[in-house]
């Protein structure tokens, strides 16, 4: 299980840079940072890549699924889950395994800010935070045969690992399936000993000589 260690980097990335854009005040601890301002922009390269601070009260890249409460419980029980499949699948190949560690730690860096956002910051109730969002990819909108297609949704660290996570599935699912399928092809060792002939090893037993009969006198 120390694959679970990638989705502890993924989460304390995570987290450390939404609080330097959102900014938090633990003088207790000596943190204190001011962060940003809500939409404020940030450009890093040319008006293409800069850095907007939004609150994102939906799921990954801005969708919204149910209530903030709904999508809390639901993102618990997702991560519970892929937890136990990665233990199910701790012999499988590395790359299967990676992939499930960068969806458990984007999930459970989103999952943060939902639980807990709103206490800390004093915004709202227990499992009613909003997400921290603050990657912008600026691409110009662009119109297909009538459909307007809008540039890229502001995103953070944890949407990159669960994409990431998601997408190494899809490219290396033949590599995943197939190895399952050799592991379950391969017979085990008591199998290849019983496919085996064993010689029967047979012990001769001599004869027991014939007694003579002694003619009377």
């Amino acid at each position: 299980m120390r694959i679970l260690f990638v989705s502890l980097a993924i989460v304390i990335i995570d987290q450390v840079s939404k609080f330097l854009v959102k900014g938090i005040n633990l003088p207790s601890l000596g943190i204190v940072t001011k962060g940003m301002k809500p939409g404020e922009t940030i450009d890093i390269i040319d008006n293409f890549f800069r850095l907007t601070f939004i609150e994102n009260p939906g799921m990954a890249f801005g969708l919204e699924i149910g209530s903030k409460q709904l999508r809390s419980v639901f993102t618990i029980i997702a991560s519970i889950f892929i937890v136990y499949f990665i233990y199910k699948n701790r012999k499988e190949i590395l790359y299967l395994r990676i992939s499930l560690a960068l969806i458990l730690g984007g999930a459970i860096g989103n999952l943060i800010d939902r639980i807990f956002y709103g206490v800390i910051y004093g915004s709202d109730k227990l499992l009613r935070g909003n997400v921290v969002d603050f990657f912008q990819i600026n691409i110009p909108d662009i119109k297909i045969f009538g459909k307007v297609f809008y540039s890229w949704p502001i995103f953070n660290i944890a949407d990159i690992a669960v994409s990431a996570g998601f997408v190494m599935i899809l490219i290396g699912y033949k590599k995943i399936f197939n190895n399952k399928e050799a592991g379950e092809q391969q017979p085990s060792d008591l199998q290849i000993i019983n496919q085996e002939e064993v010689p029967v090893q047979t012990e001769s037993i001599p004869a027991e000589p014939e007694r003579k009969q002694e003619l009377p006198t």
